[in-house]
C-alpha cells in the first residue's frame, strides 16, 4: 500500500476546488477512452466512431460527421492472409479514405469513399494488420466491417 500524504489547500476559492477535480475526471476520461486507437479525433463528442474490434473482424461506424478532419488508426488481429470489406457510406461533402495494411505494412486495400458493396483486400501476410480510416472535411455517414476471408 502506497501512504499519500495530501497537503491542505492555500487558496480555497471555487475555481481552485474545482480545477483538480475536472483535471482528473479529464484524464480518466481520456484514459478509459483511449481503447487501442492510435488517432487525432475528428469527430465532436457526439460523433464518436462505434468500433468492435475482434480477432478476425473489425466494425466501424459513425453518423452525422459535419466537416470532419482526422485519422482513425486502429490495430486489428487477421489470422488470414486477406479479408471481406463490407462497406457503405453517405458523405455529402469532404474525403474519406481507408486503408488496410497488412502485418508487414503493406497496403492491402486502399478505398475512398462513396462506398456500397463488398470488397476483398489484396493477399497479404496474416498478423497484426492496420486499419486507418482519415477524414479530410467530411460531412455524413461511415459504415464498414473487415472479416478474415
Amino acid at each position: 500500500m502506497i501512504a499519500v500524504k495530501r497537503e491542505p489547500p492555500t487558496d480555497c476559492s471555487p475555481e481552485t476546488a474545482m480545477r483538480k477535480p475536472v483535471a482528473l475526471a479529464v484524464l480518466l476520461l481520456a484514459a478509459a477512452c483511449g481503447g487501442g486507437d492510435t488517432s487525432s479525433n475528428p469527430l465532436n463528442p457526439v460523433n464518436q466512431p462505434e468500433v468492435a474490434n475482434l480477432t478476425d473482424a473489425f466494425s466501424f461506424q459513425v453518423t452525422g460527421v459535419d466537416n470532419g478532419s482526422g485519422t482513425f488508426t486502429y490495430a486489428w488481429q487477421n489470422t488470414g492472409t486477406a479479408a471481406t470489406v463490407d462497406r457503405s457510406s453517405d458523405v455529402a461533402a469532404g474525403a474519406v479514405v481507408l486503408t488496410i495494411r497488412d502485418a508487414n505494412g503493406t497496403v492491402v486495400l486502399t478505398d475512398p469513399a462513396p462506398w456500397s458493396g463488398s470488397v476483398t483486400t489484396a493477399t497479404g501476410v496474416s498478423g497484426a494488420w492496420s486499419i486507418q480510416v482519415v477524414f479530410d472535411h467530411a460531412s455524413g455517414t461511415v459504415n464498414f466491417r473487415a472479416q478474415k476471408l
